[in-house]
């Protein structure tokens, strides 16, 4: 019964190896103001930048030269023929951009971005995150002053690594932009292998941040970001100064005090040690170097030229083994006898008027935007990045109004993706030696049986056809019993 509970334990995992083999891709049924999957007619949506900048001699050159390509994954690939966008080149800038079907109007129902980013080259310095666009934006001309509405994602900058999330909001009077960043944005996952990263941003102006699936941050837009979204109802009189009799000094040198008549100021800070005697065999008539025995005058020495050749000194080893020598000097201690320069103790100052501060006024540039959440008209999504990591690629990319969507996208795509990576890459790690001793099925027949198993198990990961291929006795004989069990 035991040898049959082994078998049938590994005829299992057999089983679940094989169905462990990698799925197809199928491009998804959900829908949204914006899904990209990057299937074959991606080049339809997508535009790489061909903005400009002018050169120091007057000229203009492409901003962005970084490359794009379309293709699987190259570390760990989950999916079989799963593509993503992938930012090619090193030590580049790289932009790219996507228009939506129809402007996206966020306000009055939740608003959500979702996105795969893997940096399959490791985590280095480089931008991984993604910037959603005003409406009305150029695609051919999409660069770093393009408006945007928000941009979220992954940043490594060497250091200060975080999970961008900056939102770009209006002063109603003054009509200026100003961008609010999330005062404790989330670290962001480092490694090889897929990442999601997903943002949803409600009605009531709370917001939450989940990465690979987990809830990581949740706040407010009144109360997360900095600078805030609504300036302070009062401000500093620009024009008011402080009085030129105006007392800053909390604390004054007591003019009633005066110098204690024994105080000596010029008491040194340390006197010599008059109980140090000179230490036992200490050599007064040894000088401290001696001419260097082992130094020999150059050959092209010219005595007439060069004058009398002296050798050089070395510190002399009769000093340097021993307590000393030369002159012997009394060691100095702390002057219990020194005070140092008098000055007066401080007092309370009776004219302290304690610290200024200008007077207060009404903000003139005050407003109270109590929805931040009614983002503006969103038009595309635009990948503007610095790299200096190269294949860092982008993947299922989800815009929306529904959180449950998003999820839905990420257990289709993202999911799947983990558990496989996560197989791969323990796959990958170095295995413990093989026992040198082979079990004897007439002695050991269970461990017989299990070495037997494991070892097609281990091989049906890698290629199950071979495996049963190379032992097609111990294949069958696995595949039978997981049939018994099944019934």
């Amino acid at each position: 019964m035991r040898a049959v509970a082994g078998a049938s334990l590994v005829a299992l995992a057999a089983a679940a190896s094989v169905a462990a083999e990698k799925p197809t891709f199928s491009p998804t049924d959900v829908k949204g103001a914006f899904v990209e999957q990057f299937t074959d007619d991606w080049a339809d949506r997508w535009t790489p930048s061909k903005a400009t900048k002018k050169t120091p001699v007057g000229g203009e050159t492409f901003s962005y030269v970084g490359e794009w390509a379309v293709e699987e994954s190259s570390v760990r690939p989950a999916i079989i023929g799963d593509k993503g966008l992938v930012a090619k080149s090193k030590a580049s800038h790289h932009a790219i951009s996507a228009p939506l079907a129809a402007p996206l109007d966020p306000k009055g129902k939740p608003f959500v971005v979702q996105y795969e980013a893997k940096f399959q080259k490791g985590g280095n310095c480089g931008g991984g995150y993604i910037k959603l666009l005003e409406d009305g934006f150029n695609s051919e001309e999409f660069s770093d002053k393009t408006p945007w509405v928000v941009m979220f994602g992954q940043d490594l900058t060497c250091p200060g690594s975080k999970v961008h999330f900056i939102f770009r909001h209006q002063n109603p009077i003054t009509k200026e932009w100003e961008e609010k960043h999330l005062k404790s944005a989330p670290a962001p996952h480092v490694g090889e292998d897929t990442n999601l990263y997903t943002l949803i941003v409600n009605p009531d102006n709370t917001f939450e941040i989940l990465i690979n699936n987990e809830s990581n941050t949740k706040g407010n837009l009144l109360e997360s970001f900095e600078p805030p979204v609504n300036p302070p109802k009062e401000i500093d009189d620009p024009e008011d100064k402080k009085p030129t009799d105006w007392v800053d000094e909390e604390k004054i040198a007591d003019p009633a005090a005066s110098k204690p008549e024994d105080w000596d100021e010029d008491a040194p800070r340390e006197i010599p040690d008059e109980e140090a005697t000179q230490p036992e065999g200490w050599l007064t008539d040894e000088p401290l170097t001696i001419p260097d025995p082992d130094a020999e005058k150059p050959e092209e020495w010219d005595d007439e030229e060069d004058g009398d050749w002296i050798a050089p000194t070395v510190p002399n080893p009769k000093c340097t083994e021993g307590p000393g020598c030369g002159t012997w000097v009394r060691p100095m201690k702390a002057n219990p006898a020194y005070k140092g320069k008098w000055s007066a103790p401080l007092i309370d100052n009776p004219a302290y008027k304690g610290p200024w501060s200008p007077r207060k006024i009404d903000n003139p540039n005050y407003f109270e935007d109590l929805h931040p959440a009614n983002l503006n008209k969103i038009g595309g999504v635009g990948i503007e990045i610095w790299t200096m990591t190269e294949d860092i690629l982008f993947d299922n990319i989800y815009v929306g109004t529904s959180p449950d969507d998003a999820a839905k996208l990420a257990k289709q795509t993202f999911v799947v993706k983990q558990k496989i990576e996560k197989e791969l890459a323990d796959a990958e790690k170095p295995k413990e030696p093989a026992s040198e001793e082979t079990p004897v099925f007439a002695e050991q027949p269970v461990a017989f049986l299990r070495q037997k198993a494991l070892a097609f198990v281990d091989a049906a990961k890698e290629d199950p056809v071979g495996a049963f291929k190379a032992q097609p006795e111990t294949g069958a004989v696995l595949l039978a019993v997981l049939l018994t069990l099944l019934g």
